[in-house]
This record gives structure tokens, sequence and C-alpha cells, in this order.
């Protein structure tokens, strides 16, 4: 594709359809090499577009074979056809427009509109899958009533689902059965569901706050069926979690998820018939990780919550795609905080954001929350819109309080329920129903880039006061260099030399404020007096990550340390470790460059040793305060980063450490290691995520003993987490135990598609320096698939985004072989392919050698012939 083909959408040009579709009958007919299906839809002008007779109705990858209107047949001079439109001209104001096609699903590799998964038929229309099915108005503002007819052999395909509640069912003429679904609740196409295939399922029940009885099921494939008890049991959680806090009920008279192992996306809510990438569905102690129960359970939430937060009220056009996505990440993570252990839940998030999304805002990829344009939507579906969205939905939790932001909900659901809004309508929302000014929020919306903060602070004794002053910024990005002052809650609190918490006077107000104040930081500068300070403070800096910003203080090592041993939020103990650790790598990378000897302050080692063995700290938190900063964070953190000067300095932090503490760290080892049953509790977890930790420290020290340990817990372990916490130690790893345990591994688990998965990423994670050959190899394996997205990203993106020193060889054989594999997977699967492509698009990060070799794998892929529409923006903006 040459630059100019591909067409720029934009934000400012959004206008109502022509015309809207009240209703459409889909009737679907399965057969075995090709699916017919037709469309009934009554239509009628759009009140804002009176003198409109025209009507564009999108379509793709289809044959059409008629068209009706009004009961009448259409010739070829009646209509026009192109690759993605069906155009009409000279219509009435009211018409039924009755159209059939014939599509391919079993040669469907892009996994959008109708495909198969291992036989079983199954649809995913967001963004804009639905006009690979039939022509429609496949706009998320466009919302009908839908009623589906789904005819099949029903030998092969005993399973018809569609949206909504099932109003008929019956056999037919050479062993052919139907059934008819019907949606009561307007909707977008993008929300439409069809599964049909030979599958199981489980059956539960849950009783509404009102009394109604709502019937569960979970399909999949039959000798899948027993790992579903969790993905169910974590679904009546998050519908009585949705009743509690939101007083959310569900609508429907069935719920209905379905697990397939062919999938672009984690999983898509379709009103009332919700698909699900396998992996986010099924669990056993034996085949899933302490983080896949989490994930699981976060994932079925966020999926069930939004039957509300984007299905009832949805978005007006694709640009307000965070409206769902941002607003229902941050309902599930408020789930997953009320269930498990709220800090390290907010750890786990923020460490997400920073790694991934700050990464995002500080590339050629950064854009707002909610974009101004785009060329495919499907590259859009980023870490800014969900991560980034749901902590700008936080900010009105920080500034309006539970209470506030529980009364904006209720106000947005009341206006807009069945509407198709934006992202201006939940602002109004929230500002109208708390009478408040919040206008400045917008900004968030608009403007791209991570904020930054620079903190100083002066302290007057004479006076007992401490004046806090803050200076905000943002980087130029791609769509702006001017940015206007975003709104900031900023949560701060002192700390005085005995390590306790000042009570806050600010600017001589007469009530204290507690020991934790919010600075509404509104203006490019602003500062905060406190009186009544009695001795120079230490400042605890946005605490609980009061808003997704970087910010500035002159610390020092010794204040880091002191805040690891004394400050009373939890977010901010954890994240001085963090800035401690990735001061002195900075501080070593320095020192590599002047050609000075590596070193680390015992201080430091006591101050690790300190957190390890304090056992007031819930040992999950002492697990995050003991793993270090990754290293893409450093290549984050600095400029020309040279991926092995990183690897060789952090790996040098770890082992001094794990020296330093060998003894303590092999008795908390010794201590966490008992025999005990499985339970996912936050207890059990943290317990097992600080003995793994453990683990991984000592592995570092790389000696027999060491060895052999890692190799016993891989043997005896009767859990999946910790057998992969041994595995992973020993991945990295030149030694006997490796292959023994990477093979019994294989041997046990070769028939099962997702532990392989596992078995994939860890060896495509390893730092050896021979992981590009074995990636290679492993390419060759009978488990993997190249058409299968988690076999993808299993090996590929595992290697490409999480192996920096292996994915960046110096001789650029890494973007070499990621170059070569997107340009083919680009024919088969254009959304897969252009994430992967991602990969390299912060070469600029890169010392010049990399950058270069980079830079021309981006080319390469740029000159193609032919790249699809998401792999072209992604390059081409990478390299503009």
């Amino acid at each position: 594709m040459k630059q100019g083909q591909a067409q720029v959408i934009r934000l400012e040009e959004y206008q109502v359809p022509n015309y809207q579709a009240d209703w459409i009958k889909l009737n679907v007919d399965l057969g075995d090499e090709s699916t017919i299906v037709t469309s009934t839809v009554k239509y009628q002008r759009h009140t804002d577009k009176p003198e409109a007779t025209t009507l564009a109705l999108h379509g793709e990858s289809q044959e059409l074979l008629s068209v009706e209107l009004d009961g009448k047949a259409l010739s070829d001079a009646d209509y026009e056809l192109d690759e993605q439109y069906l155009s009409l001209r000279d219509l009435p104001q009211t018409f039924e427009l009755t159209v059939s096609s014939r599509i391919y699903p079993q040669k469907n590799t892009s996994l959008e509109g109708l495909f198969q998964s291992s036989g079983n038929y199954c649809t995913q229309c967001e963004a804009e899958g639905f006009r690979k099915i039939t022509y429609f108005l496949d706009r998320p503002d466009a919302m009908s009533i839908f009623t589906t007819r789904i005819t099949a052999d029903k030998a092969t395909n005993p399973v018809l689902l569609s949206n909504g509640n099932c109003i008929e069912k019956g056999d037919l003429e050479d062993g052919r059965h139907f059934a008819v679904w019907h949606d009561p609740f307007i909707k977008p196409a993008y929300l439409f569901a069809l599964v049909a295939g030979n599958l199981s399922h489980v059956s539960d029940e849950f009783i509404t706050c009102s009394g109604r009885k709502v019937t569960l099921e979970i399909y999949t494939e039959a000798h899948n069926i027993t790992r579903c008890d969790h993905a169910m049991q974590s679904l009546k959680r998050a519908m009585k979690w949705d009743e509690e806090r939101f007083g959310l009920e569900y609508d429907l008279d069935i719920y209905m998820v379905v697990a397939v192992d062919d999938f672009n996306m984690g999983a898509m809510e379709n009103k009332g018939l919700n698909v699900f990438n396998s992996k986010l569905v099924f669990a056993s102690p034996d085949t899933a990780t302490d983080m896949d129960y989490i994930n699981i359970e976060a994932v079925i939430g966020h999926e069930y919550f939004h039957n509300w937060t984007g299905n009832r009220v949805t978005c007006r056009d694709w640009f307000q795609l965070s409206l769902k996505e941002g607003l229902t990440v941050f309902r599930d993570q408020e789930f997953t905080a009320d269930l498990h252990s709220r800090p390290v839940k907010r750890i786990e998030d923020v460490r997400m954001l920073r790694t991934n999304q700050f990464s995002e805002d500080a590339g050629p990829m950064a854009h707002p929350i909610r974009p101004s344009s785009f060329i495919e939507i499907n590259n859009f579906y980023t870490m800014t819109v969900y991560e980034k969205g749901a902590e700008v939905v936080r900010l009105y939790q920080t500034l309006l309080g539970r209470e506030g932001f529980r009364k904006g909900m209720d106000l947005y659901f009341e206006r807009h329920d069945g509407q198709a809004v934006t992202t201006e309508d939940f602002l109004a929302a929230m500002a109208d129903a708390n009478g408040r000014d919040l206008s400045q929020m917008q900004n968030w919306y608009n403007q791209a880039g991570t904020p930054e903060v620079a903190v100083t602070m002066d302290y007057n004794a004479a006076a007992k006061t401490c004046t806090l002053n803050f200076k905000q910024s943002c980087p130029p990005t791609p769509e702006s260099s001017d940015k206007k002052p975003f709104l900031i809650p900023f949560a701060v609190s002192l700390l005085a030399p005995s390590g306790d918490a000042v009570e806050l006077h600010p600017d001589s107000e007469s009530d204290a404020q507690g020991t934790r104040y919010v600075v509404q930081l509104s203006e490019r500068e602003q500062s905060v007096r406190f009186d009544n300070v009695a001795e120079k403070p230490l400042p605890s800096l946005l605490g609980d990550f009061s808003a997704p910003v970087k910010y500035s203080f002159d610390y020092s090592v010794d204040d880091y340390i002191f805040l690891m041993q004394h400050d009373t939020d939890d977010f901010n103990r954890w994240e001085a470790s963090q800035r401690l650790a990735q001061l002195l790598m900075l501080q070593m990378l320095d020192d590599r460059a002047a050609g000075r000897a590596l070193g680390v302050a015992p201080e430091v080692v006591d101050a690790y040793q300190q957190v390890l063995e304090n056992e007031a700290l819930d040992p999950a938190l002492r697990a995050e305060a003991l793993s270090l900063p990754g290293e893409s964070d450093l290549v984050d953190a600095i400029t020309n980063a040279d991926p092995e000067a990183i690897h060789e300095v952090r790996e040098y932090l770890i082992s001094t450490l794990a020296n330093g503490l060998r003894l303590p760290l092999e008795a908390c080892y010794e201590q966490l290691n008992q025999a005990e049953e499985y339970r996912v509790d936050a207890v059990s977890i943290g317990r097992r995520s600080l003995k793994n930790t453990c683990l991984s420290y000592l592995a570092r020290i790389n000696d027999e003993g060491v060895h052999a340990l890692c190799f016993a817990q891989f043997e005896n372990a009767n859990n999946m987490t910790d057998r992969l916490a041994a595995l992973s130690a020993l991945a990295n790893i030149d030694c006997p135990e490796r292959e023994q345990a990477l093979k019994a591994f294989e041997t046990q688990w070769r028939d099962n598609p997702l532990v392989m998965d596992k078995w994939f990423m860890i060896q495509a994670g390893s730092s050896l320096p021979d992981t590009l050959d074995q990636v290679k190899l492993l390419q060759k394996h009978p488990a993997f698939d190249g058409n299968n997205p988690n076999k993808i990203r299993s090996l590929i993106g595992r290697f490409a985004m999480g192996n920096p020193v292996n994915f960046h060889r110096a001789d650029g054989e890494g973007y070499r072989f990621l170059t070569d594999f997107v340009i083919e997977l680009d024919k088969r699967n254009p959304q897969v392919a252009s994430r992967m492509a991602r990969a390299l698009a912060k070469w600029r990060q890169f010392e010049p050698a990399r950058a270069d070799l980079m830079k021309a794998s981006l080319e390469r892929i740029h000159q193609q012939s032919g790249i699809s529409n998401d792999m072209f923006e992604i390059v081409d903006k990478s390299l503009s």
C-alpha cells in the first residue's frame, strides 16, 4: 500500500447516518463449505437528515446474491457495489431492505466476522467485523433490535446460540435444525454474536436483587468442561458486586459465555453471549497460575460489567472507545481490589501502566484517550484507551469521592440508557450530579502525553511552615506541542524525622486534614503551605498513584530507604523501592560507560533485607517491593539506550542483592515452602508470591545447590504457580536441570494448548544467548500454530516485547526475524501482525546502530505491496 491510499477517519467530520435501522432480522444458513446470510432491515430516514435519499451499507469479503426493496427485486443498475459498500439511491422515508449474500467462514483467517475455531462457528464483530457477515450500517451509533434465525446440520452443530433470549427452536428436514434468538435491547452491530458447533456446557443460576432468576451457561468443547467452575463463580461474584457497588442489575433471562481457542482479543461483551479466548475461562490448580485465576476473574467481570458500560450505554463513534473501555477497566480494577488486596492490585495496575502506556505516550503511536483521527480502528485498542482511560475515570472518584462518583454514574445511566454517547456526556453527568465545574477534565480526553509534575519543598523552621511547590508540564506529542494544564489531584503526606506522619493544616485552615491531603493542580504552577510542622519533613508524593503522571523530587538514596521503612502509604512504600532500584541502576550505567567498577552500598542491601524480613507487611507487598523495575523501564528512562548494558547492570544489582541476602532469602523460602492444599485467596497467593520471589533471587547465585532447589520445587509442586516459577528460574540458567525440566513439562502437557503456551513463553523470554535460535526451532514444534493468536503472542510476542537483551541483539537478527514474520502474518491476520510490529516502533529510543537497524526493518515492511491498513498505520506513524 502506498501512502495516500488509506482513508483517514476524523472525529471532526462525524455525521449521523442518513438512515437508522429500527430492526434487523437475520437468517444465517450455515453450510459445510459456505454460509448464506439473509438480512431484512427496516430503515427509517434520520430526523437530522430530512432531505437524504441515499444509503451506503458497509460490506466486505462477501458475494452479493440478491437485493430487494420493499419486496421488489433490484437489478445491478439500481445500486452500486464496490469492495467496501453497497450503495442505494432515491430511497423513500421508510422501507424494508432484504439482502442475501454468501460468505466463507472456513477460510476466514482474519478471525473477524464469522469464522471457525476447532470446527465450531464463532463471530467477532468489534470493531468492524459485522460488515464481513452482511451489508449493514456497521457503526456504533446505528442501534437496532436484532432477531436471528440460525440453521445448521444438527449432527455437527447441535448448539446454536445468538444474542438475547431463545424464542423458538426445532428440527428441519435432511437432519438440519434451527434456533431463533431475539434481543429486546437495541444495540449496534458490533455487539452481535453467533456461535454454533458441537459444544458442551455447564449451567448455574443467579437470583438478582429484584428476585429474578437468570440462567448462567458456559459453553466449551467437552474435554475442557471440568475447568469452568472458577469462571462460573467469578461471574456470580461480578453480578453480585455490580448490584452492591453500582446498583446495576442484569436484564436478560440468560447469560452465556463461550470459550474458543482462536481469538484475536481476550474476550468480547456481545449482549448476553460473551465470546472468550479460552485462556481466560479454563482454570485448575495443575494448569493455571495464581495470576491466571485472578485474570480470569477480572476479565469475566470486565465483560459482564460491559452490559451497562458499553452495551446499554454505548459509544456514538469509535473515537469514544475509552468511554466504554476505560470506564469498564476501572470497574474491573475496583472489583478485583474489593475482592483481594487493594494495595497489591494498585501496584500491579500502575506497573502495567508505566511499563506499557507511559512508553506508548512517549513514542510515535501517542494519542489522546479520545483520538482525533485514525486509519484502522483496530490499532486503537491500546493501553492508552484502556489503562490510561481507566486512570482518568479514577480521577473523577478521587476528585468527587466514592459517593460523588456513584451519584455521577447514576445520573449517567438515567440520562443515557439505550443511547450512543460521547465522553462529554460522561463528564457532564459527573459534573451535574455533584454541582462541580469539571470542564478542565476535558484536557485529559483531548491531549496525548504523560503530564510531568516537578515538586520542590521549602521549610521555614522559624515559622514551622512547609510549602510544596508544583510545576506541571507535558512533553510534545504527534498531535500537539502546546498543552493546556491538566486537572491533577496530587495526594501528599509529610513524614517527620521520627517516621510518623504529620497532621496536615494546609494554608492556615482551622481544621486539620488528617495526614493525607489531595492538592488539586489546575495551573502550570501553584503551591500549598502546611502550618504547624514542627520539624523539617520528608514528603510522600502522589500517594496511591492519585493521577497518571510522572513526578520529580530531589530524593536521595537515604530518602528512599527512609520511605521504604516508614511510609504509611503502601503504594508509596513500594514506589520508594522501585525508585531506589532505578536510581542505582542509572548510576551504574553511568559508571559502566565511564569505565568505573560497579558497586552497591551496604545500606542498600540492608534496606531490602528489612523489607524481606518485615513480617508486619503483607507477604504480597514484600514480594512486590523486592521485584525490581524491568529492563524496558530503564529503556524508557534514558536516551540512546543500550539493551546489553541495561541487562548487565540490572543482573548485577539482582545478583548483588541475592548474594548479600542469601541466608535471609533461604530462611524466608524455607518458612514459606510448606506442603499445603492449594487455595486461591489473598493470603495464599501472597505467600506463594514471596516464596517464588525468593527463589528467583536465589537462582541468580547460580550454583549446583540452587539448581537442585529449583528442580526440586519443579518436581514436587502441587500447583502450576510453583511449578512455573521454578521452570522460569531454570530457563535463565545453562544447567542440566534446565533441559530436564523443560522436557518433563513438554512431555506432561504436550496435548494441552494453553499450558504449552506457557512453555513457549518461558523459552522465548530466556536471557540465554541462544534464545533466538531456540525460538526459530520452536516455530516448527507440533504444538505451535502460526495462525493462532495465543501461540503467536506466547512465542513471537514474548520474544519481541518481553526479551529486550535478545530481541535487540547488536547484529539486528532479532529485528530481521520479527520483520519476516509480520510481513507473512499480515496476509492472514492483519490485526495480530500489526500488534507484533509495534515492537519496532520505539526505534528512536535506542543507540544509533540499533536504531538504524530497527528503522530499516520498518522501512522494509512499509515498502511491501498490499500491506493491510492495520500494518500501514502502525509502520507509517513509526517512521513519520
